[in-house]
């Protein structure tokens, strides 16, 4: 595609009182932008993490830079082989291929703005992602998604030592099962520390 066959894009304002909302057991997400489908060039949301809550497993995104920005509470977030804590107010920037996961930090709550840039549309994602979680719909329905293979990429590093520590206790609603050399699936299902579940 031409840069001239792009597209045009318009001004988009979300407002808080309408923005529609998905969820899963340990988050509600708050849909601001999505690129491709609402004229943005970016796609952002807002996630607000229970405390304890995994966000998600290691992975890296092939063309977008990911923005955190945390709005309130804490969050963990492993960036390579290094776990930082993102305070209120505090931003991170994860380039393209970068592998990262990331979680409320320990005994915390998190509140945080997600932009991606270039954007990718990730609604669908994420509400299918929500019905996964609440056992309403397969994870093998992620990975039929049209941009689940191009955009994300879900890596085996969520399993090793230096992350695992970082996601024990309480609920862990998360869990990486690979399918192929480089594409995951979630469980659907919360487990307690500990205990791997099959997928």
């Amino acid at each position: 595609m031409n840069a001239g066959d792009a597209a045009p894009l318009t001004p988009v304002l979300t407002r808080a009182a309408t923005a529609e909302t998905t969820s899963d057991p340990s988050s509600v997400m708050t849909l601001l932008a999505d690129c491709g489908t609402d004229g943005s060039s970016l796609t952002s949301y807002r996630s607000q993490f229970a405390k304890g809550a995994v966000g998600a497993p290691a992975h890296f995104h092939t063309r977008a830079s990911e923005l955190f920005f945390v709005i309130g509470g804490s969050l963990q977030v492993l960036v390579d082989d290094e776990v930082k804590i993102l305070d209120e107010g505090d931003l991170l920037l994860v380039p393209p291929r970068t592998p990262h996961a990331f979680a409320a930090a320990p005994g915390a709550e998190a509140d945080v703005l997600f932009v991606f840039t270039p954007g990718m549309p990730r609604f669908d994602y994420l509400r299918l992602l929500g019905r996964v979680m609440r056992g309403e719909a397969s994870p093998q329905e992620i990975a039929s998604l049209p941009s689940a293979s191009t955009t994300t990429t879900w890596t085996a590093r969520y399993g090793a030592p230096l992350w695992k520590p970082h996601t024990e206790g309480g609920c862990r609603t998360w869990s990486l099962c690979l399918t192929g050399p480089s594409l995951g699936r979630r469980s659907s299902r919360c487990q307690p520390a500990g205990r791997e579940v099959a997928c």
